[in-house]
């Protein structure tokens, strides 16, 4: 096979890669490309319909949802880097990606993720303040503390994406370029590589175990505070109220932690291929579809502010409707 029409030293450069998709199976194409483009267009119609509902309604004006608003546009922003390639490979015999391209994708794909992984921790001591010291949650969230928040969040996806991608960089490629994924992971680039990448695999794990630990940890423990919070609270509907919120975060946090923690914590030596692919059409596809529906179907605030939002429209397109004159 043709890698590249680029020399490096005594090395032959890879300057694109063929990625193999999901399958190559040609009966499985259509049935998985209508599969892939519900799942994107369910995927696109909930984050969109759920930031506008948030923006446009003052009733969820609050910390919470100005959290969750920006987890939609993770959610919308990273599925949109692996959605279109993975549908085009349905559709094409062989689908390339140039070598700046793939690397670009990676860098992006890492940056939302881990900045995902940051606002579900954010999220987290966001429930533990409005639960656990309900009187000062205005004062403890305020929205410069809120924006800071996400701003960090941000700003730790752009550090730890930037390092992985870097040091990436930095290995050379000399054939083969077939990547057997739908899009440029980590551990299948390590696997091309035609140099010793031992400390690459070792910078994935601690980079990548010390955040999904740590942040973990914090996760774990505000809801232990929750959870003797909501014990202490008297009333029956005060208790169900108060597991009513926390429950769609935490559905939240085990769909996407459990697969990209799956994917993400072990190193290339170990590396399941099948159980990589699996694991990631979990956390990129199919948690950024779930998490609009968990938050609709599962809030009473969100369905309130919904119901709100359509009987207006409709009330509005009732006084736009011209009648009809009488003959």
């Amino acid at each position: 096979m043709q890698y590249s029409n680029r020399t490096e030293g005594n090395h032959t450069a890879v300057t694109y890669f063929i990625l193999l998709g999901l399958t190559r199976e040609p009966k499985l194409q259509t049935p998985l490309f209508v599969i892939f483009l519900m799942i994107y267009l369910i995927t696109l119609t909930g984050n969109l319909g759920l930031m506008a509902l948030i923006k446009t309604s003052a009733r969820l004006h609050t910390p919470m949802y100005f959290f969750l608003c920006n987890l939609s546009v993770v959610d919308l922003c990273y599925s949109s880097i692996f959605a279109p390639k993975l549908l085009l490979g349905f559709l094409v015999e062989k689908e390339t990606i140039s070598y700046p391209a793939c690397f670009l994708q990676h860098f992006f794909f890492l940056m939302f993720v881990t900045t995902e992984v940051f606002l579900l921790a954010v999220m987290a001591y966001d429930r533990y303040v409005a639960i656990c010291n309900p009187l000062l949650y205005t004062v403890s969230m305020p929205k410069g503390v809120c924006v800071q928040l996400v701003v960090a969040s941000y700003m730790g996806g752009i550090l730890n994406s930037l390092i992985q991608t870097c040091c990436l960089l930095l290995l050379p490629f000399c054939g083969p370029n077939t990547i057997n994924h739908y899009f440029c992971d980590t551990n299948p680039l390590l696997k091309l590589s035609c140099s010793n990448n031992h400390l690459n695999e070792l910078l994935l794990v601690i980079l990548n175990g010390s955040i999904s630990m740590s942040v973990l940890f914090l996760i774990i423990a505000s809801y232990v505070y929750i959870l003797f919070s909501i014990l202490r609270i008297r009333s029956a509907e005060g208790r169900r109220k108060a597991f009513s919120t926390c429950a769609s975060h935490l559905l939240t946090v085990t769909l996407f932690y459990v697969p990209a923690g799956l994917s993400h914590m072990q190193s290339a030596s170990k590396y399941s291929l099948e159980m990589e692919k699996v694991t990631a059409v979990l956390y990129t596809l199919m948690v950024p579809m779930l998490n609009p529906l968990i938050y609709s179907l599962r809030n009473k605030d969100v369905k309130d502010a919904l119901r709100k939002a359509t009987a207006n429209n409709l009330f509005e397109s009732c006084l736009l409707t011209k009648p009809v004159p009488m003959s």
